[in-house]
């Protein structure tokens, strides 16, 4: 099982998918890091040497902010939007849509169960 940026990816995918299994590296980069090493797209993971391993990881460290600092970063990110209490800010604070998405109806995700109205008819 080979253990990249503290993440056991799958040994028996392809090193492309399995590569995508690590929170900040979707279809693209993994592209691009497997073409950056020299590893053929059909390759399973556990066909790799451990100096490819290696190498993936050494790629990986270098040029992708990947799962802890990325989590870190995002949630900064969005902290620093609450403290400067900018419309983006005061939305993630109530737990409404941030992106300009109706509320009347859905939203669902964001606000969660519907709460029940007393007195109200339909």
């Amino acid at each position: 099982m080979a253990r990249i940026a503290g993440v056991n990816i799958p040994t028996n995918k392809r090193v492309v998918i399995a590569l995508q299994y690590i929170h900040g590296i979707g279809p693209a980069a993994a592209r691009e890091i497997t073409e950056k090493v020299g590893i053929e797209a059909a390759r399973r993971v556990n066909d790799l040497t451990d100096a490819e391993v290696l190498q993936i990881r050494e790629t990986i460290d270098a040029d992708h902010t990947v799962e802890g600092d990325l989590r870190r970063e995002t949630s900064m990110n969005i902290k620093r939007l609450m403290d400067l209490a900018c419309y983006r800010g005061l939305r993630h604070r109530k737990g409404l849509p941030v992106r300009g998405q109706r509320t009347h109806t859905n939203a669902r995700t964001r606000k969660g169960p519907a709460k029940p109205i007393a007195g109200k008819k339909k």
